[in-house]
């Protein structure tokens, strides 16, 4: 068990890298389309020669390869859902959200397509290499559903403004392309012109009954081991808040609580870790300390079985019964450093505590060390 609190840390990085390089990914991706209209009817500014105008767009495409690729890599390495590599390139078969997880690898094999044929232009000729192109201005739209459909965040206002963003200059380029080209013809305008607004709101429409809806994640195909842990924290949670009245703090009238000051005590205890359904595995620390705290404590970590025996957790929980207390004040874990468990509870009148939990595991699940606590604002 020496390595049991190891990943928790690094899972959060991957997770927050994961949802920065999509959105970014899908902003770079719009910002080539829009240069790529742009370049199609010879457009350029004054002051910027139009070889430079292509030259932003093609680096501006291969900036958002880069940035899917390292969305990929950072999805698969999280290992929060079940999502392999081949699901970036094979669409349809993971199952995570199929649908919405395989419309992100149809805008990756677009985009890849669109690279290895400018790659081999001179060899595929001018009309296939055009072909392929259009085609790949389609990874657009199909990426935005991905997001939308795929994403932890389609309910969340800053990426709700994105998309919005990058849905209206998208379309305003679209309008302005059918509005200046003279060699195409009436009906590819006027059908140009009509995408430029039928596209936007049937995503806009879609959306409103789908992602950002109550419920989503299920009509999703999020897995229910995945939807089964996320109600398992809620239910925690709101345990929690009923054990003590709502708060995280002991009721009035308690004769003890958690100090609110700097405090050390030594800590003895046992830790368990046992089958949790799914795949999933749950650990317990359970002790008491003795010291500048007196009292129990109890800490739980919920999440996917390592290698090295330790847990990349999901979700926590913590608790510290002071000796005399009616009510366990409650918190949860904000960070892990090995053997090391960072955790936030509530003191007196609610005030916040850092507390710290060194620990000395041993193979026969007999946990010695100690616990550090302060305040945390």
């Amino acid at each position: 068990m020496s390595g049991l609190l190891a990943t928790a840390g690094n899972a959060k990085a991957l997770w927050y890298l994961t949802r920065g390089t999509g959105a970014v990914a899908l902003l770079l991706l719009s910002a080539a389309v829009i240069l790529g209209v742009a370049s199609s009817t010879r457009w350029q500014a004054r002051r910027l020669p139009r070889f430079l105008v292509a030259g932003v767009h093609r680096n501006v495409t291969l900036l958002a390869l880069a940035f899917v690729v390292v969305h990929v890599v950072t999805t698969v390495a999280d290992g929060f859902a079940p999502i392999g590599y081949r699901d970036a390139i094979v669409p349809f078969l993971s199952p995570y959200r199929p649908i919405w997880l395989g419309l992100g690898a149809v805008a990756f094999d677009l985009l890849l397509a669109l690279i290895v044929t400018s790659l081999l232009r001179a060899r595929i000729g001018l009309r296939t290499w055009r072909a392929v192109h259009w085609l790949a201005y389609a990874s657009w739209p199909v990426a935005l559903l991905h997001s939308l459909g795929t994403g932890s965040d389609a309910r969340v206002g800053w990426l709700d403004a994105l998309g919005l963003v990058c849905t209206g200059m998208v379309a305003a380029t679209v309008l302005w392309r059918a509005g200046t080209a003279t060699g195409a013809s009436a009906p590819v305008r006027i059908g140009s012109a009509l995408a430029a607004f039928a596209v936007p709101l049937a995503i806009l429409l879609w959306a409103s009954g789908g992602p950002l809806a109550q419920g989503w994640a299920a009509r999703a195909g999020t897995p229910r081991s995945l939807l089964a842990s996320a109600r398992v924290a809620a239910a925690r949670r709101a345990v929690q808040a009923r054990s003590t009245g709502g708060r995280a703090t002991p009721p009035a009238g308690s004769s003890a609580s958690v100090p609110t000051g700097s405090f050390e005590a030594g800590f003895r205890g046992r830790l368990r870790q046992l089958p949790a359904g799914n795949d999933l595995v749950t650990v317990t620390i359970d002790g008491t300390a003795r010291g500048g705290f007196r009292g129990r404590v109890h800490v739980a970590l919920r999440g996917l079985p390592l290698a090295g025996g330790g847990v990349q957790m999901i979700d926590s929980s913590v608790g510290l019964l002071p000796d005399g207390a009616r009510a366990w004040s409650a918190g949860r874990v904000v960070g892990l450093e090995g053997q090391r468990i960072f955790a936030d509870v509530r003191g007196v009148g609610g005030r916040p505590v850092r507390v710290l939990l060194a620990l000395r595991i041993d193979p026969s699940g007999s946990v010695g060390g100690s616990i550090r606590g302060g305040s945390s604002e």
